[in-house]
């Protein structure tokens, strides 16, 4: 199983086989995680910088957590704990941290293109954690892992995409991985919240809620964020609710085993309903633990930790 990319800043080229060898290694460490230490080897030494430019607690904590799981040093950086609240550039306050050694840094950050730029700033190696509305491919990784845990892989399945396709980064990175890896991609929603020219990506579009379940065999709901309705895309996120959200009698349009998901964080009562966040079909926390799993696989071979020391 060779992995030779040295960056990770979306889905778009990313090759079937890349994405099984992600797979295959996180079979492999998942099952650290049931250990009553869970602790091994492999990346002692190799040293990662965590750069979050935005809010988060699920990718940030699960990368700063796979790190320390696999016995890397770690560093958190923030903005508003950084020189950066001093007028420090974005350049200057990367350069200093380049000059400390890092062996890879995890950056998200509110500009699209931030991550690639940090690739030129550095001889370290990068992986994406989300850049405005561009890519975050660790979630379509643990998207697409937690997909084939539970339904044996993506070929041939039906993917409906339900919210705001057009500001998600995560619909985007969904759609080029799962369609690599053989799935049928739909994108739901609102007309004011579908990209420009969207059909040329060669994915369906359904504006209409009904048609876009029909017969899916996951039904991914993305977060409405509510700066939408400040600028006025949305009228109400009760409307939303009422048009796009997710209850059970809609959910029953979809296949009768169709899997629920969500990114996080929900807004429980507006683009998803409690008895279907909580409900049989959810695997939302499934979700969480994979973006645990696949970051450590990330980590692992990115930074050349081999497999005797993770059996040790």
């Amino acid at each position: 199983m060779a992995f030779t990319r040295k960056h990770l800043l979306s889905m778009q080229g990313v090759a079937r086989d890349e994405i099984e060898t992600i797979f295959e290694v996180a079979d492999s460490l998942k099952e650290i995680l049931s250990r009553p230490i869970k602790k091994v080897p492999p990346l002692r030494g190799k040293s990662v910088c965590t750069l979050f430019f935005e809010p988060s607690t699920r990718t940030r904590t699960s990368f700063e957590m796979a790190a320390k799981i696999l016995s890397a040093d770690t560093q958190s950086i923030a903005a508003s704990t950084s020189s950066l609240v001093k007028g420090e550039s974005f350049k200057d306050t990367v350069l200093t941290l380049e000059s400390m050694g890092f062996d890879l840094f995890v950056i998200r950050h509110k500009s699209a293109g931030a991550a690639q730029f940090l690739t030129q700033l550095t001889d370290a190696r990068v992986i994406n954690a989300g850049d405005g509305m561009h890519a975050h491919p660790t979630q379509g990784l643990l998207d697409m892992y937690t997909i084939r845990e539970h339904l044996g892989g993506l070929e041939g399945l039906t993917v409906a995409i339900v919210g705001d396709i057009a500001h998600s980064r995560v619909a985007r990175c969904d759609f080029f991985g799962m369609t690599t890896m053989g799935a049928k991609v739909r994108f739901v929603g609102p007309t004011t919240l579908m990209p420009a020219e969207v059909e040329r990506l060669g994915v369906e579009v359904y504006h209409d809620l009904e048609p876009g379940l029909h017969g899916a065999d996951i039904v991914y709901v993305l977060r409405i964020q509510r700066e939408r309705l400040e600028s006025g895309l949305l009228p109400s996120t009760r409307e939303y609710a009422e048009t796009f959200g997710i209850n059970m009698k809609r959910l029953a349009l979809a296949k009768p085993n169709a899997l629920v998901m969500h990114p996080g964080p929900m807004n429980r009562g507006v683009e998803i309903m409690p008895d279907v966040a909580d409900g049989v079909r959810s695997v939302i926390t499934d979700q969480v633990t994979n973006g645990l799993v696949i970051r450590m696989a990330l980590l692992f071979l990115m930074l050349g930790g081999t497999y005797d020391e993770v059996a040790s």
